[in-house]
């Protein structure tokens, strides 16, 4: 998804500055790489299945290995139906070693230059995200958490209608729904279909300009800095739509046990409460803390 948002203009006030310095870096790698990511990834139309593959939920060494193990006969299906495809794709295609090998140099490269450098903030949009869904889901049920996604799908049991530059229609067929918040997904969401799997749906994560380094303070939030401290007044709004001691730490930039201790004083002071779920806990806000986290403005 990234690399379709580097390849257009859309979204310049929220992506433009990433942009800018991403086509730094991507100059300074082999254009061998660019050129081949450019190709695999179109501007418009599906993305080809094997580059998503389900592995990549344990790691980006996990996701690769599984890309560089696609059958041939995939490989073939999927990249004979991208676009204008040039001679110089047939040895990908064929799954020759050495083209595989450039495949995997040429994501690991495009990763340390285009995503890790902003992958902290990018997970803390996307924990955001989920913690906030998940907050519906357990208030609400199922049907409130497809209710509440507006605007960019629309429930109609037993129809969720998406926004889609193609239509067609999907049956899941029991395979099931996952819903995946993306920081590179721009207004509408896409599909990802893997045979026998269930539908991966990736839509937008909320964001604004400074996305990509975090938000400007607001004054209310500078006045809940200065009554708490900066790091706790952080910790305070990350727990604002709870989550674990690990997700604390990671979206506030401490370590797991200066998080731990923050979380602590934030209780002792009544401001939230946490609940041990097998070997993690989970912290939520008290009525006191969500009353002070709604004075400081959103």
């Amino acid at each position: 998804m990234s690399v379709r948002l580097l390849r257009g203009a859309r979204g310049g006030a929220v992506f433009d500055p990433w942009r800018a310095q991403v086509r730094d870096r991507l100059r300074r790698l082999p254009q061998r790489y660019v050129r081949l990511l450019r190709h695999l990834v179109p501007a418009t139309g599906d993305l080809p299945g094997f580059l998503t593959p389900q592995r990549a939920e344990q790691g980006l060494e996990a996701g690769i290995e599984a890309v560089l193990g696609t059958p041939r006969v995939r490989l073939r299906r999927e990249l004979s139906a991208l676009p204008g495809a040039p001679s110089w794709i047939r040895p990908l295609a064929e799954g020759e070693p050495a083209a595989l090998a450039r495949l995997g140099a040429a994501l690991r490269a495009y990763h340390d230059a285009a995503i890790a450098p902003f992958w902290p903030r990018v997970r803390s949009l996307v924990d955001a995200e989920r913690a906030a869904r998940a907050r519906t889901l357990l208030d609400h049920g199922t049907e409130g958490l497809l209710a509440a996604m507006r605007p960019a799908m629309l429930w109609q049991a037993p129809v969720l209608e998406v926004a889609h530059p193609v239509e067609r229609e999907i049956r899941l067929a029991g395979r099931g729904l996952v819903l995946a918040p993306s920081a590179f997904c721009w207004r509408r969401p896409v599909t990802v279909v893997h045979p026998g799997l269930p539908l991966v749906l990736m839509y937008p994560v909320e964001r604004g300009p400074e996305w990509w380094t975090g938000p400007h303070h607001a004054p209310g939030a500078r006045a809940l800095a200065n009554l708490l401290g900066p790091t706790r007044a952080a910790c305070l709004t990350v727990i604002g739509n709870s989550c674990t001691t690990s997700e604390l730490a990671r979206r506030t930039g401490v370590t797991a046990p200066t998080a731990s201790l923050h979380a602590t004083t934030l209780r002792a002071a009544g401001l939230t409460t946490s609940t041990r779920q097998g070997n993690t806990v989970v912290h939520t806000p008290t009525p006191l803390g969500s009353a002070l986290l709604r004075a400081a403005g959103p």
